[in-house]
């Protein structure tokens, strides 16, 4: 194996642990539902966002979920994603109301079309969220 290879697994690996504690099982089944036609991207998924970006030091989970749901949000085009994040949110330290706080100061940049389906997405996660706890099912 070459040096390349040995550090593009490490990279994965942590990738891996990353995606598994920030997004829990709604990472798992974004990177599950690339198997059958980008493997490949799947791959990147881990490798880039999360065994690269996410890991480093000088950022906590909390605040890198933060900066995520308000670019998602802003972007208003990225719901599925979003959603993913919201979760993740929830998963990192984040309550309900800082996400609807970071999704209402989106109003200001993004415009009330984006914060309006940003905060339409959080009901959606929180209620499946709800959902999910109170059945005992993991995130």
């Amino acid at each position: 194996m070459t040096h390349a290879q040995t550090q593009a697994e490490s990279r994965f690996d942590r990738g891996q642990r990353a995606l598994s504690r920030i997004d829990g099982s709604a990472g798992e089944k974004v990177v599950a539902s690339l198997a059958d036609i980008a493997p490949d991207f799947a791959r990147y998924v881990i490798e880039f966002p999360f065994g690269d970006i996410y890991c480093r030091p000088d950022l906590g989970l909390r605040d890198r979920e933060i900066a995520t749901i308000a670019a998602l949000t802003a972007l208003g085009n990225a719901t599925p994603q979003l959603k993913v994040h919201l979760e993740a949110g929830l998963n990192v330290g984040l309550s309900r109301d800082e996400i609807v706080e970071i999704i209402m100061q989106m109003a200001v940049y993004a415009g009330f079309p984006a914060a309006l389906n940003g905060l339409f997405a959080a009901k959606e996660v929180f209620a499946a969220y709800d959902v999910r706890q109170a059945s005992g099912e993991a995130t």
